[in-house]
């Protein structure tokens, strides 16, 4: 692959210094993202490689399910060729169609300008292999670049050199996951145990979870100074969780040493959290839940049924909500995690949802700013794999190239790329 790539870089380059036919400044090229895209997850990635080289992208809001388009260049229309991704080339006159329908206020549409890749870190534990995350596998196989940080990189202030920021099945609260009922004897929880530990000693704290409510609280400042955090499974309520939990006990002494404080939830301060309130924590460490803030299998019943809707949102009035739940379809299959979904009676109204299940009041996916930046929480761990399992083998993405699901992560991904004046709140 990486051969046919510099060959054609080769003859597109030799064939340019021939003739100034390289660049056809008369014409568009359209990335569809309708049921025409043959791979809608790589084709993400080609808008990124797009900016990556100094080529402005115009993301063009509900129209053919959230289509890209961009001026033509043979090395554009040859990476899409190599990636597999559909595109078709446009002339100025069918261009100027396209832009005049979609920014036509008879239509709920418009257009975004993606501008500069944004810089992009997953925060994971050394020695982390992509296959456990949903996000990390879709980068990968999207060929988005990201960087990985960790508790060290966090508290250092390294995450003011990034835009965007991911968390995924992370434990903020210190009760290592909350797999002590089921895999406390497990070697790979006793590993995960001892190297939590060290880190948190590292950075000189007594107890892991005092570490963890530090590292949320510098992500917390991220975004407050403008960045973006897209968070998924338990690093949605956990995290929440930690910040009502700022000066509260709620480990039990097999995570730290010392009894729950009596009066936990009394204490949580909702206040400090992002999306959530009102809920209730569960420090027995033989439950597999933090709180009442996920919602269990019995409620969502038969895997047959377990779909989630995506709400349509006004393209030209609300942008960011536009960007966040562009797809080519509205109807979802669900996916279950340690964290599958959010009883809607605990969102915080000045959060915006993106995605529920139609009529039950469980929310799957919700965004909301803060302070100069965004987060946005999606339930769920892995969008293509129902019901992921400890050791369970990585989904195959190349199966799953127009999964709906993982497309609204990579809206996430895309996101701060946009122009800033079209995000204001």
């Amino acid at each position: 692959m990486k051969f046919l790539r510099i060959l054609l870089f080769s003859l597109i380059t030799s064939t340019a210094l021939v003739s100034p036919v390289a660049v056809r400044a008369q014409q568009k090229l359209l990335i569809p993202m309708d049921l025409d895209q043959t791979d809608h997850l790589k084709a993400y990635g080609i808008t990124f490689w797009a900016l990556q080289h100094a080529t402005a992208v115009d993301w063009l809001l509900n129209y053919r399910g959230g289509s890209f388009m961009a001026d033509y260049s043979d090395l554009l229309a040859a990476e899409c060729r190599i990636r597999g991704v559909s595109f078709e080339t446009i002339d100025a006159a069918a261009a100027n169609s396209i832009y005049s329908l979609v920014q036509s206020e008879a239509k709920n549409m418009d257009v975004v300008k993606l501008e500069k890749p944004p810089k992009i870190a997953v925060y994971v534990p050394p020695g982390f292999q992509p296959w456990d995350d949903a996000v990390t596998l879709v980068l990968e196989y999207a060929e988005v670049p990201y960087e990985k940080v960790w508790d060290d990189e966090v508290i250092g202030d390294k995450l003011k050199s990034y835009d965007w920021l991911h968390l995924h099945h992370e434990d903020f609260t210190g009760q290592y996951g909350k797999f002590f009922g089921s895999y406390s004897t497990a070697p790979w929880y006793q590993a995960q145990v001892r190297q939590l530990e060290a880190e948190a000693k590292k950075l000189g704290f007594a107890k892991v979870s005092e570490e963890k409510k530090a590292v949320a609280r510098k992500i917390k400042e991220f975004v407050g100074a403008g960045g973006f955090m897209f968070a998924m499974c338990s690093a949605t309520d956990s995290y929440d969780i930690a910040l009502s939990a700022e000066n509260d006990d709620i480990c039990d002494q097999v995570f730290d040493g010392d009894p729950v404080d009596p009066s936990y939830q009394k204490k949580l301060d909702y206040s400090k959290c992002f999306a959530f309130e009102n809920f209730k924590v569960d420090p027995n460490p033989f439950v597999y839940e933090y709180s009442d803030i996920d919602v269990q299998p019995s409620e969502i019943g038969a895997r047959d049924n377990d779909y989630f809707t995506l709400f349509e949102f006004s393209a030209k009035y609300d942008p960011v909500p536009t960007m966040l739940t562009q797809d080519h379809v509205n109807v979802i299959k669900g996916f279950m995690g340690q964290t599958t979904m959010f009883h809607k009676q605990f969102v915080k109204k000045s959060v915006t949802i993106l995605a529920e299940r139609e009529g039950a009041g469980q929310v799957r996916y919700l965004y909301s700013n803060f302070g100069k930046g965004f987060f946005a929480f999606y339930g769920g761990h892995d969008p293509e794999d129902y019901q992921h399992q400890v050791g369970d083998p990585a989904t195959d993405l190349k199966l799953h190239k127009n999964s709906p699901g993982y497309r609204l992560i990579l809206n996430n991904v895309l996101f701060p790329a946009a122009k800033k004046k079209k995000l204001k709140t």
